[in-house]
């Protein structure tokens, strides 16, 4: 496993600089709260149109993000995300999806993936956990929303499969970003939660969970997510983790938990640049 190679690339944005030197054109990154024109508990930089921030603002936050990683904001692709586990292959034709409506998202998705360059594959954040996709071979991308129904319910593994069974790549050629979440610091769940977790990735793996009083355990979101990738055939050297919790670090980014509901969203995004 290799650790923080998300490195922040101007206040805007961080970005996955050790992947974006494989693959020419390609762009990377999770966005900050900073650098944008929204006011009060989405201060400023919120790309969420689904929390009650003013639209007006919240395009104007979108434009600022995609003037500086000079990808077209029009080629942004955004999802209608619940949850899921259900993953969609983008073309050009989605381009523009979710840019200016959430309910205009592609619908009751989860996960994007994608071919194609000249598209920015995107999905909101405030807490749950980024997993990002490349085939350096295929030029395939992808990102995924990890909650923890889409983590106990295996989103990734299920990108993995898709990738495999469907685009005829071998899971050995993959490479797995697990981006900026809560972390176990910050994370508590109960019983609910830690009965839905796969029990042979607890028998198998060493507990990504630990107990606090009876009925409340502090949760490592993304080492849950490793062990699953691992499970789908991702090689251990081939996943990055990030170390970002975005509960403790205030000044960078919204956390939801941390900010009781009432919050803006980052953006993870991945796309490759198409010349003219």
């Amino acid at each position: 496993m290799q650790t923080e190679t998300f490195q922040q690339r101007n206040t805007t944005y961080l970005s996955l600089e050790k992947w974006e030197n494989l693959v020419e054109g390609l762009t990377v990154g999770f966005s900050t709260k900073s650098d944008g024109v929204s006011k009060e508990a989405f201060s400023t930089l919120n790309l969420g149109l689904h929390v009650n921030d003013q639209p007006k603002s919240v395009i104007e936050n979108r434009e600022i993000l995609a003037n500086r990683t000079d990808f077209p904001l029009n080629n942004w692709v955004f999802a209608e995300q619940i949850h899921s586990t259900h993953i969609e292959k983008v073309t050009k034709l989605n381009c523009g999806r979710g840019l200016y409506s959430y309910d205009d998202g592609l619908s009751n998705c989860d996960g994007l993936y994608t071919a194609e360059k000249g598209i920015m594959l995107s999905l909101c954040f405030a807490d749950c956990v980024p997993l990002y996709f490349l085939s350096p071979q295929k030029l395939l991308i992808g990102v995924a929303h990890a909650g923890w129904k889409g983590t106990v319910n295996d989103i990734g593994g299920n990108m993995i499969r898709k990738w495999t069974n469907v685009e005829g790549v071998n899971p050995s050629e993959i490479k797995v970003a697990i981006g900026p979440a809560i972390g176990p610091c910050c994370y508590i769940v109960d019983d609910r939660v830690i009965s839905a977790i796969n029990k042979s990735i607890i028998e198998k793996y060493p507990l990504t969970y630990s107990k606090i009083t009876e009925g409340q355990y502090k949760l490592d979101l993304k080492k849950l997510n490793k062990y699953l990738l691992l499970e789908a055939g991702i090689q251990e050297e081939n996943i990055t983790v990030s170390h970002h919790c975005t509960s403790c670090e205030k000044e960078i980014f919204f956390s939801h938990r941390r900010d009781e509901g009432k919050t803006g969203r980052m953006l993870s995004f991945i796309g490759i640049y198409e010349e003219a």
